[in-house]
């Protein structure tokens, strides 16, 4: 029996070393949006740093919403700055998300927020 549950504990610690990662943990820093070029060749740059404050590695999924002068959202995307790599602890990784968005001149106001969490 005690066997049994010993094995039982290997499984399980990994799973629970991953359930303490949550979207809390992970920060983004240096955020700089941009519109580079002109006319119909303008594209959105939003550059900056996620950083995992979680005590195993781990990459998250990142929300990109474009807002008009009123807050209203015009865009939403995301993506995984890191890819399929975890990032190590207290480690960062530098990303541009405005690749993923289409420009429209009435962009105002961007947020950046981290959505979900997962271990590679």
């Amino acid at each position: 029996m005690k066997t049994v549950l010993a094995a039982t504990l290997l499984l399980v610690a990994p799973i629970a070393a991953h359930a303490a990662c949550a979207a809390s943990d992970f920060t983004i820093q240096d955020v700089k949006v941009s519109a580079v070029g002109s006319g119909v060749a303008t594209r959105l740059s939003v550059k900056g740093k996620l950083v995992n404050n979680c005590a195993s590695a781990a990459a998250a999924q990142v929300r990109l919403d474009a807002k008009d002068g009123s807050g209203n959202v015009l865009a939403s995307k995301m993506g995984w700055p890191a890819g399929t790599t975890n990032v190590s602890p207290g480690q960062s990784v530098e990303f541009d998300l405005g690749r993923l968005m289409h420009y429209q001149s009435d962009m105002q106001n961007y947020s950046l927020s981290v959505v979900d969490v997962k271990a590679w």
